[in-house]
């Protein structure tokens, strides 16, 4: 089933003249698939996630989360969409969605509060989502500046999972961690996708192909706000038919993979940059 239908999507931002930011770009997520999105700071990443999930205006396209039109809601439709937890976002900085001053439960347990489950229904929702990112329980009764970068991530991953979304979209969910934290978080996510492989979509958005290759089950390269790649993460990792996306591995070392000199790597930019 596709949870995620992005078609032809254009978005301008800034006055007169407006820059397009987003060019034609279609992508989609089905359940139990991780999709990957790469590219340099720049290239449209986060602009696509904010749209997605209609915090900035399209200028073209088309957005679809189970088939919905979402680009159509507008007002108090568009609210209600928002508050059912469909599409959860994940921010790079945790601290973004986790209140410092407010326990971890507390802060997990917003949106089934808001939603208005019974208060039994809370509390297993909550222990149901730490448990599903690695978080012991015992976490539950901190604050977010007593854990480690890795477990408030984790614990934002919690925050978005306790309303059983069905598209889940992280943006650069490790940049900000250190190599240990990053692989606990990649782990968790693995193994998220493993367990609700029927039910949730993942779009993640990352400068970091590294960590992409090991999670995604399809990599989109995206450049100056067009896609360049889109294939299986294996093949477009072994086999790039892009410069700009051949370039990008060139950057990280992957097992198994041949990287290009430096002469190359000029090169690969001199077409990207033609």
């Amino acid at each position: 089933m596709t949870l995620l239908d992005v078609t032809g999507l254009s978005v301008d931002l800034g006055r007169a003249p407006r820059v397009r930011v987003l060019d034609d770009v279609s992508l989609r997520v089905r359940a139990g698939e991780v999709v990957g999105v790469v590219g340099e700071s720049g290239s449209g990443k986060t602009t696509l996630a904010r749209a997605i999930l209609r915090a900035v205006p399209t200028a073209a396209g088309g957005i679809a989360v189970e088939d919905r039109d979402v680009t159509a809601l507008r007002g108090r439709a568009l609210r209600r969409w928002r508050r059912a937890g469909v599409a959860q976002y994940v921010f790079q900085d945790p601290l973004r969605s986790l209140d410092p001053g407010v326990t971890i439960f507390d802060s997990v347990a917003e949106g089934p509060r808001i939603a208005g489950r019974p208060r039994v229904e809370v509390t297993a929702r909550v222990d149901a989502a730490l448990a599903e990112v690695g978080l012991d329980a015992a976490l539950a009764g901190r604050r977010p500046g007593e854990l480690s970068g890795g477990q408030r991530q984790r614990a934002a991953i919690a925050r978005a999972l306790a309303v059983d979304p069905r598209l889940l979209i992280l943006d650069e969910p490790v940049s900000a961690l250190d190599a240990a934290s990053r692989d606990r978080v990649v782990r968790s996510l693995i193994r998220l996708r493993d367990e609700r492989r029927d039910s949730l979509g993942m779009l993640v958005i990352s400068h970091d192909i590294g960590s992409l290759a090991a999670l995604s089950d399809r990599l989109v390269v995206l450049y100056r706000g067009r896609i360049v790649e889109d294939g299986l993460t294996r093949q477009v990792v072994r086999a790039p038919q892009h410069p700009y996306t051949r370039l990008l591995i060139s950057s990280v070392p992957l097992i198994g993979v041949e990287a290009p000199d430096r002469e190359e790597r000029a090169s690969l930019r001199a077409l990207v940059d033609a």
